[in-house]
């Protein structure tokens, strides 16, 4: 394996800095929405507070010695970082360890009334339900008569865009505005995406998922396309183990996505059944592997996990911080080569994400220049660009 670049590691410590944003003000907020969304108890309520404090002016302090986790997290590095600031750690790690404390805090690990239960599911059910969910999902009709390759470039872009996404045509590529001085597209590796997904109906897809909800439906929208058009005999869609960053995926999210499909009507409902049997015939299957809760870059992925993804003829990472973990969360110079910073992944790789943070790999010198130029800094964080990256 060739040497990878390096660069340096994202921390939170620049005030007006992304991460430090992050830290200071979105996670203390999150902590107040938690806080608000359930009828928790004094010691939840103590034990929010007590993170609230930490989050503003505190340090990192250790999980408690009987968590079930305390061992993975001492091997991820939980010993080295307590008692330093949030702000002075990787921010990959600081924002994760972030979500396994405030879990810690509601007592979902239990043993208790809590046990279990997602402290961030009022606000997934109801994206679920929105009555843009509906738009999106009837917009599926149309793409019914249309030729096999455009609905698949549509179910591509949809899941790229995500909860941006309305599934119609204005989310193929002529609707990416490829012309325009800064692209909403920055790169576009979808042809090299389709040669690797040949209509033999053998390969195996792997999708390491994103976010639920509206973003989860096109996922599945996806992998069902797929699954129907024979580019893939078999998907395996890796969640997360427990809630994480909000509205990660997982399996609880997966089941309500497929109900909110097959409850809806038209086109919707054949996507949500042909899933469902997908799942019952296991030809598509639900991981939750520990690691995609880790705060850890994915070229430290141990063996087991190395081994089931280098098996897959193409694994899709979703999402801004599957890419942040995917590439190393790092400020790599834009032209820093995709290929490069992901030649420790096991098999054939592809990034679909929407630009929410600072790391980027994989640019042409020229579409960078037209970015900075067209938007300064917040073209990497705010959500109005994405791309479509992949190493064979």
């Amino acid at each position: 394996m060739p040497e990878t670049p390096s660069a340096p590691v994202i921390l939170g410590d620049q005030p007006g800095s992304f991460p430090h944003a992050v830290l200071a003000e979105r996670h203390p907020a999150i902590v107040r929405q938690v806080r608000d969304a359930f009828p928790y108890g004094p010691e939840q309520h103590r034990a929010l507070d007590a993170l609230l404090e930490s989050c503003a002016k505190g340090v990192i302090e250790p999980l408690p010695a009987d968590a079930h986790d305390a061992r993975l997290w001492r091997d991820w590095g939980v010993g080295e970082r307590t008692g330093r600031s949030w702000f002075d750690v990787p921010w990959l790690w600081s924002e994760s360890y972030f979500y396994r404390r405030l879990l810690e805090a509601v007592g979902y690990f239990g043993p208790g009334a809590w046990q279990g239960i997602d402290p961030f599911r009022p606000s997934k059910l109801a994206e679920l339900d929105a009555r843009e969910t509906d738009e999106e999902l009837t917009a599926l009709d149309d793409l019914e008569g249309r030729p096999a390759g455009e609905r698949a470039a549509a179910l591509l872009h949809g899941s790229l865009w995500g909860n941006r996404a309305d599934l119609g045509f204005r989310l193929s590529a002529e609707g990416a505005d490829i012309a325009a001085p800064a692209p909403a597209l920055v790169a576009d590796d979808s042809d090299t995406l389709w040669s690797l997904l040949p209509a033999s109906g053998t390969g195996t897809l792997c999708l390491i998922a994103d976010n639920a909800g509206r973003e989860l439906i096109p996922d599945l929208l996806l992998v069902a396309h797929l699954l129907d058009l024979g580019r893939v005999g078999r998907a395996v869609l890796y969640v997360k183990p427990y809630p994480y960053y909000v509205s990660d995926a997982t399996t609880a999210d997966v089941v309500d996505a497929l109900r909110r499909l097959t409850a809806a009507p038209g086109a919707a409902a054949t996507y949500g059944w042909r899933l469902w049997s997908a799942m019952a015939d296991g030809n598509l299957t639900v991981r939750a592997h520990p690691f995609a809760a880790a705060p850890l870059p994915f070229e430290e992925m141990p063996a087991d996990l190395r081994a089931e993804l280098g098996a897959a003829t193409l694994t899709i990472v979703k999402g801004d911080l599957n890419y942040r973990r995917l590439v190393g969360d790092r400020w790599w110079p834009p032209t820093t080569k995709f290929a490069e910073v992901t030649a420790h992944f096991p098999g054939p790789v592809a990034a679909l994400r929407t630009l929410k943070s600072d790391v980027i790999t994989g640019l042409d010198a020229a579409t960078e220049a037209a970015l900075v130029a067209a938007e300064e800094q917040r073209w990497r964080t705010g959500g109005t660009h994405a791309l479509i990256q992949v190493r064979r």
